[in-house]
Formats: C-alpha cells, sequence, structure tokens
C-alpha cells in the first residue's frame, strides 16, 4: 500500500502507548557504549555509538537500526540531542548503532577523493563488525537504516544500492536530490564540481536510483517538514516513487529542519521499523 499521511492515526495511537510506557519505566536501562571501529579502507579507526537495550545480556538475537547523522555533526549527535532513542531502543528490544559519518562525507565513496570510503565502511565494514560484536539478527531482515539530513540521503543511497543488506530504510528531512545545491556543503569537495563532473552528480542523488528499486524489494519511511528547504526534493521523490509503484510511507507536517522535528521524526521512523521487524 502507498501512503502519503500529514498525522497517521495509527502511528499516532501507537506513540500514545509508547509515552505511556516510557512514563512508567525506570530511568534509561539501555547502555550506551562507544567504539572504535576500524576500517580497512580508509585506514582508520572510526568513533560509534552502539545503544543495546535493557534485556540485552539475556535476550538471543536483536535487530539493528543505523542512524546516520547529518552534515557537520558527529557520532554522538543523536544520542545526545535526542537522549529518548535510549528509551525507543528499550522500548523495541532493538540496537541502535550511529557511526560518526565525518563533517561532510555524504555517506558515499567518494569518486575525487580515494580516502573518503563512507559507503564501503557503513554498509559493510560496520555491518561486519557490528554483527561480530553484538547479538544481532545478522541477515537483511534484521537490519534498517535511516538518518537526518546529510544521513538520510545517506540511509536511502545506501540501502537502494545494498538491498542484500538491508531490509528497511528510511529518511528524515533527507537531501535525496544534491543536484540542486552544487554551491553548498562542501559537495564539490567530494564530487568535484557540478560543472566539470555532472556525473558524478547525478549518479550520487538518490532520486536517480530508483531504477534500482521493485515493489516489496524495501520498506521504506520517508519524512519532511513543509518548511524544510529540501522539501521540494523529497516530495519530488514521493512522487517518482508513486510512478514506479514503489510502495513507501511518506510523512509530511510542519516544521523546518531542525532538531525539533527529528526529534519527533525519529519516533515515527522507529515504530515503523519495529513493525517491519515484528513480521520476522
Amino acid at each position: 500500500m502507498r501512503k502519503s499521511v500529514s498525522a497517521c492515526g495509527c502511528l499516532n495511537t501507537a506513540l500514545f502507548l509508547l509515552y505511556l510506557s516510557f512514563a512508567g519505566a525506570a530511568a534509561h536501562a539501555a547502555k550506551v557504549d562507544t567504539a572504535e571501529v576500524y576500517s580497512s579502507s580508509m585506514h582508520k579507526s572510526i568513533k560509534t555509538v552502539v545503544i543495546t537495550p535493557d534485556g540485552y545480556d539475556q535476550g538471543n538475537q536483536f535487530p539493528v537500526v543505523y542512524l546516520l547523522h547529518g552534515y557537520s555533526d558527529n557520532y554522538a549527535g543523536w544520542v545526545t540531542k535526542v537522549p529518548a532513542i535510549k528509551e525507543l531502543a528499550d522500548a523495541y528490544h532493538l540496537i541502535i548503532v550511529c557511526p560518526d559519518g565525518r563533517f561532510d562525507s555524504w555517506y558515499f565513496d567518494s569518486p575525487i577523493d580515494s580516502n573518503s570510503r563512507y559507503e564501503t565502511f557503513v554498509a559493510k565494514e560496520l555491518v561486519a563488525y557490528t554483527d561480530g560484536h553484538y547479538k544481532t539478527i545478522a541477515n537483511r531482515t534484521g537490519r534498517a537504516i535511516t538518518g537526518l539530513s546529510m544521513g538520510g540521503h545517506g540511509a536511502l543511497y545506501l540501502s537502494f544500492r545494498h538491498q542484500e543488506t538491508y531490509g528497511a530504510a528510511g529518511s528524515m528531512s533527507g537531501g535525496v536530490d544534491l543536484r540542486p545545491f552544487p554551491n553548498n556543503w562542501e559537495l564539490d569537495q567530494q564530487l568535484g564540481s557540478y560543472a566539470a563532473h555532472p556525473e558524478n552528480w547525478e549518479s550520487h542523488s538518490v532520486i536517480n536510483l530508483t531504477y534500482l528499486l521493485t515493489p516489496q524489494s524495501l520498506a521504506l519511511i520517508i519524512d519532511c517538514g513543509t518548511d524544510d528547504f529540501f522539501y521540494k526534493v523529497n516530495v519530488n521523490l514521493h512522487n517518482l516513487l508513486l510512478e514506479r509503484n514503489i510502495p513507501h510511507d511518506f510523512i509530511t507536517r510542519p516544521g523546518g529542519h531542525s532538531w525539533e522535528y527529528w526529534s519527533n521524526s525519529v519516533q515515527y521512523q522507529m515504530l515503523f521499523f519495529h513493525r517491519y521487524f515484528s513480521k520476522l
């Protein structure tokens, strides 16, 4: 089913019940670690926050949500600015992994900078590390990936290109089309200038990768506020997915490119992934 919603009643009901469970719960039971994950492709260790839920030590295997930060932030951005994600890990009994994507990597392997290999790191090296060090459901049906802004782009870019790795993906205020922003966010340092290397901008924009999808190949949730500078490109992606008959949830509501928006948005994303994992 294809859905475009401003506020989904079933999600709101579930979130209300989740808030009630938070109110009656003890202080955060989730455990937060900072791991040093070595990247062979970049020859360096990369800091990564790993949140394991209450009951992890007694449990068997847990699904994993990879949660990516935005431009200019780092691995600690999510857990510092939205500490409630620890409660979401507890409530939904899942592991949350927040890798450092550098200030401006955009989570792809740069075609002009051989030292920037963040697609390889996140989609391969980090997944292998997580499965090797934690009690995970070590297949695509136990993995989801999402993120905000640069991380929203990264989550969809990686999931579209690595459907053997992820079963579900999301984006919050994602920069899903890079081409309208040739002078922003040091993108030219990763892709070359648009004038000189237009092919790089075309091939690294999420909106041009929908041909990789088939109906039901990925469970998708896309969210963007109506006041966001990425709103138009998100609507364009939504319409293209509709044209291609790719099922997805598309959520939009008043709001801009802000932590106030993302702290709300991430709750819908985690509920969506929980429902996906519950079908296992």
